[in-house]
C-alpha cells in the first residue's frame, strides 16, 4: 500500500498540463454521454487524441492503439445518435444473455492473444492487463454507440482495473478520474434505464 500512495503521489507530481486536458475532455464526454447529449462524441476525439501520445509515452501501447478506436467509434456513434431510428432519437435497448456470452468470450479470447503478443514483441507494461482493458473498452464503446444499457456493467468492471493499471504507471490524475468514472457509471446506469422504461 505505501508503495501505490508513493507511486501516486510522484505521478500526481509530475502530471502534465496534457493529461489534465485529456481528463476534463474524457469527464465532459462521460456526462454529455450519460444524458444522452450528442456533443459528448467531440470531446471524446479530442480526449483519446491527448491519450493516443500519454499511453504510448506511459508504455501502455494497447491502451494508446485503444485511443485510435475510440475515435474512430466516437465518429460512428457521433453519426448514429444523430441519425437515430425512423422513429427519431436512437432508443436506448439491452442484450439478451447470449450476446453477453459472446461478447465475453470475444473479450477474454482477443485480450489474451493481444497480451501475448504484447509480452513477447514488445516493452509493455503489464501486457495481459493492457490488452484485456483495451479488447473490453472497444467492446463496450461499440455498446455504448448503439446505446446498450448493460455497457454501463461492463464499464464499472473496466474501469475498477484501469484505475490500478494507471496509478501504476504514475497517470495520477487519470487514475483518479477512473475512481469517479465509478460513480458516474452507477448514475448513468439508472439515467438510461429510467429512459428505456420511459419508451417502453
Amino acid at each position: 500500500m505505501g508503495d501505490l500512495l508513493a507511486t501516486l503521489g510522484a505521478g500526481w507530481r509530475a502530471m502534465s498540463g496534457w493529461e489534465l486536458l485529456a481528463v476534463v475532455l474524457a469527464l465532459v464526454y462521460l456526462l454529455a454521454a450519460i444524458r444522452q447529449r450528442v456533443w459528448c462524441w467531440p470531446a471524446a476525439i479530442a480526449s483519446a487524441a491527448i491519450y493516443l501520445v500519454l499511453m504510448f509515452e506511459a508504455r501502455l501501447y494497447m491502451q494508446s492503439v485503444l485511443q485510435l478506436f475510440y475515435m474512430a467509434m466516437a465518429i460512428y456513434g457521433w453519426r448514429n445518435w444523430r441519425r437515430g431510428s425512423t422513429t427519431g432519437e436512437l432508443a436506448v435497448s439491452s442484450w439478451r444473455l447470449r450476446q453477453h456470452l459472446q461478447a465475453l468470450l470475444l473479450i477474454a479470447l482477443t485480450g489474451v492473444a493481444g497480451g501475448a503478443l504484447l509480452a513477447a514483441y514488445s516493452d509493455a507494461a503489464f501486457p495481459y492487463l493492457d490488452a484485456l482493458v483495451a479488447t473490453g473498452a472497444i467492446v463496450t464503446t461499440w455498446m455504448v454507440a448503439r446505446k446498450i444499457l448493460q455497457n454501463w456493467h461492463y464499464w464499472f468492471v473496466i474501469d475498477a482495473v484501469s484505475i490500478y493499471l494507471y496509478a501504476a504507471q504514475g497517470l495520477t490524475l487519470t487514475a483518479a478520474l477512473f475512481v469517479l468514472y465509478l460513480v458516474l457509471v452507477v448514475i448513468g446506469y439508472g439515467q438510461w434505464r429510467a429512459s428505456m422504461d420511459r419508451h417502453d
